[in-house]
């Protein structure tokens, strides 16, 4: 199994919504049958090597379910995990798959609705430290607009910043071990979401009150799909320590969300990826990602039940291989050159020097001391460092 650079074991995990996907589109009826009311996929996903697996509420019993039918649910559940040992590592919420979220969740125009997807929300996150989790996921699906002026949008930032901060506040009066990871994305159901992008939703998590335990889970075609380099938005998030959870999978590019096995998208990408969450940043400022690697793609329509299976696997399958890649490419001393001659550890040495204040610096320091022209005729070898690493993702 793929390791970090510090020797840790790269652990993988699966949404059940993700093998159970029945394959059906806005054009199209479903092409499989949903019927894992037994969890059998659980079983499944430890066979190819899953170590955790996740879900939301619904996946498990539907929203109308009784207590008595609820409680049915959650034990075949919780006997799926002991006969197992595949653990749930994080749970995201559903409020947005009912009717009565179509016009927002948290944002809707009807406090009612909000009232109780609140409620739902709250019901899963005992449900979620009841199972172990430790992260909770919330997706902005419906929170979004078709129409600009169908909100206030204040008032809509405003109560779903209310939400976060509310389900944040039940998880520190109930003392649970959970932090709640954000999950943006531009469009899609929505005609436009709240929260569209990482940078988007970092600035909402700065102004909570609960921003210590509110972070973010990115995922790949969420970012692609605005045309935003996803590489550096996770950069971006480990920098800020605020990558809680990530969500893996496939997408070409500013389209429809894809949800592709990982890798059958953009391969260059995901090589750089796979590289920053297993090797953290060039110079050790940036230390790799400890957490899961869930995947979030959907298996394609035009697959059986074998060949739901066969895709699952390759998503393990892509992540071990640029793995070892990325590995080598780290190790491989023409890389190393490449990386000095691109000057590469200098941009980890702070401008000013130790001690330095910046008006020592303005009066030390004149623009014509120099040279620009001479140094502007440097070559960073930009391209053969790049050339590089598609060599080792060519093999």
């Amino acid at each position: 199994m793929a390791k970090d650079k510090n020797g840790n074991e790269v652990k993988y995990s699966f949404g059940l919504w993700t093998v159970n996907w029945a394959g059906g589109d806005p054009f199209g009826a479903p092409t499989r049958p949903w019927n894992d009311y037994n969890f059998d996929s659980i079983r499944k996903l430890k066979e190819i090597g899953a170590h955790a697996f996740t879900f939301h509420d619904d996946d498990a019993f539907p929203p109308t379910a009784t207590d008595a039918e609820r409680s049915e649910a959650i034990a075949k559940l919780k006997k799926v995990i002991n006969e197992t040992g595949i653990v749930c590592e994080m749970t995201p919420f559903n409020g947005f798959s009912h009717p009565v979220f179509k016009e927002g969740g948290f944002i809707s125009s009807n406090r009612e609705v909000r009232r109780y997807g609140l409620i739902k929300t709250l019901r899963h996150v005992d449900l979620a430290a009841e199972l172990g989790a430790t992260t909770f996921v919330l997706w902005n699906g419906r929170e979004g607009a078709e129409y600009d002026n169908s909100k206030d949008l204040g008032d809509a930032h405003a109560r779903y910043a209310e939400a976060i901060d509310t389900v944040a506040d039940y998880i520190k009066a109930k003392g649970y071990d959970i932090r709640i990871a954000l999950e943006p994305k531009p469009n899609e159901p929505r005609g436009d979401m709240l929260l569209p992008t990482i940078g988007h939703a970092l600035a909402v998590i700065d102004s909570l009150d609960n921003s210590d335990i509110v972070g973010l889970n990115p995922e790949v075609g969420h970012e692609q799909m605005a045309n935003l380099n996803f590489t550096h938005g996770i950069a971006l998030a480990m920098y800020l320590g605020k990558l809680f959870h990530i969500d893996l999978n496939g997408q070409n590019g500013a389209k429809f969300d894809q949800d592709l096995v990982f890798g059958h998208g953009d391969l260059k990408e995901a090589f750089f990826l796979v590289d920053l969450l297993n090797n953290g940043g060039i110079n050790g400022n940036l230390q790799p990602y400890t957490g899961y690697r869930h995947f979030d793609y959907k298996p394609s329509r035009t697959e059986s039940d074998a060949g739901v299976w066969e895709s699952a696997r390759a998503n393990i399958e892509i992540y071990e291989t640029l793995s070892k890649k990325a590995e080598n490419y780290r190790k491989d001393p023409k890389t190393i050159e490449l990386f000095k001659r691109a000057k590469i550890d200098q941009l980890g040495q702070p401008t000013l020097a130790a001690g330095e204040s910046v008006v020592d610096f303005r009066n030390s320091v004149s623009q014509y001391d120099f040279d620009i022209d001479t140094i502007g005729k440097e070559d960073y070898g930009l391209v053969e460092l790049h050339q590089q690493a598609i060599r080792h993702i060519l093999g």
